[in-house]
């Protein structure tokens, strides 16, 4: 079962705190995966199509109870895609289009209401219940160990900006895309995700986000000192090498015999332990030296050799001068 299909099955479970929750969770249902049909004598019929299971029980359940009115279920299955597609019917009958009216779905006029139900969304149980229907009908979170996000697919701008303010009321900030002729409510980061799952009454799908946010938190954090450990190894390493090959360029210059004791101990234990950090060779070195007393040893190094090549390259360039002279 897909992560998507645990929550809804999961928020299908979940009982409203007053009968108004239960009219905006079904207003929900049926406004955004349902297909309203009116016939020349003005009689209205609804066709609810889903391939999830939670939400065909979840529709028949509450048209049943809260306004009693006929449905037919049909299931089909998919032999393409192996996949059941429940098919629920609400047929023409008498109290349909008052009912349809109560949910806000139609106007006082018959005519579709385009935006969100406003006189069901009062109480914030109500509206919470009201995003756990859009949920249910239009939407899809992704597994949280992958690329995590959240998304409920509508039709129509109003509603979809008048869902987002719901959402909003609800503390829940999300952005509203344009796609194809419908809209997307959009929600990426594991925060708002975990919030809008609590907000709809999904506890134990909102605990699985923030324990999988937990390991990827302590997954990164690690991963974070494992790259600073090889960059600081590999930063090292080429030290070390700039290191050894100054030793070698010591000895051609200037000759380790005439190097100071601290200076030839120090090319020396470079020498025998080519890979060591400066740390590691001051506590190879008699005494024992601190890392700041290796660097200070490597800098005079360094200058004698720049010295020693200067004063060669001033002598070479002398004797070619001097070797010119005696040509003319």
């Amino acid at each position: 079962m897909s992560f998507t299909a645990e929550v809804k099955d999961e928020l299908s479970r979940v009982e409203g705190d007053c009968e108004g929750c239960g009219l905006a969770e079904l207003s929900a249902l049926m406004r955004i995966c349902g297909t309203l049909t009116l016939t020349g004598s003005g009689r209205h019929s609804i066709r609810v199509s889903t391939e999830t299971g939670a939400v065909a029980r979840s529709t028949i359940k509450l048209t049943h109870e809260l306004l009693d009115l006929e449905t037919l279920l049909t299931v089909r299955r998919s032999v393409l895609h192996k996949a059941r597609n429940y098919l629920i019917e609400i047929p023409e009958q008498d109290r349909l289009a008052s009912q349809l009216e109560r949910l806000q779905i139609l106007d006082p006029g018959l005519k579709i209401h385009p935006g969100v139900p406003e006189r069901l969304l009062g109480p914030a149980c109500c509206r919470a219940a009201f995003v756990r229907g859009a949920f249910m009908a239009g939407g899809f979170v992704a597994d949280p160990r992958g690329d995590f996000h959240l998304e409920i697919a509508v039709v129509g701008e109003e509603f979809a900006r008048g869902l987002a303010d719901v959402l909003s009321s609800l503390g829940i900030q999300a952005r509203l895309n344009h796609r194809r002729g419908a809209f997307a409510i959009y929600l990426k980061s594991f925060d708002d995700v975990e919030s809008m799952l609590q907000v709809m009454g999904a506890g134990r799908s909102a605990h699985t986000v923030a324990r999988v946010r937990e390991l990827k938190s302590v997954k990164n954090d690690v991963q974070r000192r494992v790259n600073a450990e090889i960059a600081n190894q590999a930063r090292q390493t080429a030290s070390a090498l700039d290191q050894r090959l100054l030793v070698d360029r010591v000895r051609s210059t200037v000759g380790l015999r005439s190097l100071p004791p601290a200076l030839r101990e120090f090319c020396e234990l470079r020498e025998r332990h080519p890979g060591a950090s400066l740390a590691e060779l001051g506590s190879l070195a008699t005494p024992e030296a601190s890392k700041s007393a290796m660097y200070h040893r490597l800098l005079r190094l360094q200058a004698m050799v720049d010295a020693a090549e200067a004063a060669e390259g001033e002598r070479e360039a002398g004797e070619a001068a001097e070797g010119a002279r005696k040509g003319d």
